[in-house]
């Protein structure tokens, strides 16, 4: 059973729906803890009431990233981690820490990816009147959403839609394909190059 720890920054939404459905038995998988760096995130709230244990490693203490990314990595080693998963993690990781777990390590991104990449993606995808956008999901690199591509899933932009019907038709997205990853990258079926791109 792979052992899983999921990073969080916020409301952790993705990560409640694949702990949820782990602990249904859909995905054979083992959720572990839950790690944010931030405190009182309603993520944390989340893990809690779903019996998952919670840490907090608070990015604010540390003077730079390759010290919060060791404090990242001591907590993941001392749990015991096969599968590291990002649900709304809003850091960018160092080149170190991405080496050590590349192929290990999957992120979720409101757009179909290479087009749109950062953190405001479905705001981007709007301001370019895009016709169609989606949800990907990834292994992570040491670029920035520029990981393989695990699965991909097409969301069109609909004629009457706002910004928040596009936001809340891609979150619906990502509720059902992160899963479906999930349990591809558990399988072993997927053939992953785990050296660094």
């Amino acid at each position: 059973m792979k052992r899983i720890a999921f990073l969080v920054s916020g409301s952790g939404t993705n990560m409640e729906n694949l702990i949820r459905r782990i602990k249904s038995g859909e995905i054979p998988a083992e959720p572990v803890v839950v790690i944010s760096n931030k405190p009182g995130v309603k993520a944390l709230e989340k893990a809690a009431a779903l019996g998952v244990k919670t840490v907090v490693i608070d990015h604010k203490t540390f003077q730079e990233r390759v010290t919060f990314d060791r404090a990242l990595d001591e907590c993941l080693t001392s749990h015991k981690i096969d599968l590291v998963v990002l649900a709304g993690f809003m850091r960018i990781l160092t080149e170190g820490f991405v080496k050590k777990y590349y192929g290990r390590l999957i992120n979720i991104h409101p757009a179909l990816l290479p087009a749109f990449p950062g953190a405001h993606a479905i705001k981007d995808v709007w301001d370019a009147k895009a016709k169609e956008t989606g949800v990907t999901v990834h292994f992570v690199d040491s670029g920035v959403d520029t990981g393989p591509i695990i699965l991909q899933s097409k969301i069109p932009v609909l004629p009457g839609d706002t910004l928040e019907t596009l936001e809340s038709r891609i979150h619906e997205g990502e509720y059902k394909i992160y899963p479906e990853a999930l349990k591809i990258v558990i399988s072993g079926k997927l053939n992953c190059d785990k050296r660094m791109q």
